[in-house]
């Protein structure tokens, strides 16, 4: 038993790495304001059904 055998061997539940996003389980780009927990790209496409708007 090595030592990369036992480095992962239990998994973190904090970091960057545990958060993804609700709809698609994506980890990059997550947006945490409002805990949304959505990714920005799943963010633009359903951000009128979530009630968000432009005022532009």
């Amino acid at each position: 038993m090595g030592y990369a055998d036992i480095w992962n061997s239990h998994p973190k539940g904090y970091g960057k790495g545990t958060r993804e996003c609700r709809i698609c389980s994506v980890h990059r780009g997550l947006i945490r304001k409002y805990d949304l927990m959505v990714c920005r790209r799943c963010f633009r496409e359903n951000a009128n059904a979530i009630g968000f708007y432009k005022f532009r």
